[in-house]
């Protein structure tokens, strides 16, 4: 077993859930030399988060935009976190019930995923900035 670690810089994006698949795919093509294991995907932030789901209509993360407001509303009474803003708080809310990382298999050097399957970054504040994401390869 060998394990490889990589970091990939994603830019500012806009607040909204993205998909990020091809950034990964792209950086692990240029510098992952195992063929067969888990990519371990890990976001290096607390008002961001990862998730797989729907890669083909862009519907699907609009509609999970608009879910995520309703579930976790911004300037809710009883927060006190607000010094960063009414959308900080949420943000953490939200990236704590989607989670800082995603799992994936590697099969002959790619992510093995359904065919309508995508790896999102979940961006909870409107003025974000550049995320960070570690990838840890483990395999063969």
């Amino acid at each position: 077993m060998h394990v490889q670690q990589f970091e990939l810089t994603l830019p500012a994006f806009n607040r909204g859930f993205h998909l990020i698949t091809d950034r990964v795919e792209r950086l692990l093509a240029e510098k992952c030399q195992l063929s067969t294991g888990l990519v371990h995907v890990f976001i290096q932030h607390t008002s961001a988060s990862l998730t797989i789901n729907e890669n083909a209509d862009a519907t699907v993360r609009g509609d999970f935009e608009r879910h995520f407001n309703e579930m976790v509303p911004e300037n809710a009474s009883y927060y006190e976190h607000t010094y960063e803003g009414p959308d900080d708080m949420p943000a953490h809310l939200k990236s704590s019930i989607l989670g800082a990382s995603v799992t994936v298999p590697l099969t002959q050097g790619r992510l093995n995923m359904g065919t309508w399957q995508g790896i999102y970054l979940c961006e909870h504040r409107d003025r974000a900035s550049s995320r960070k994401l570690v990838l840890t390869v483990q395999g063969v």
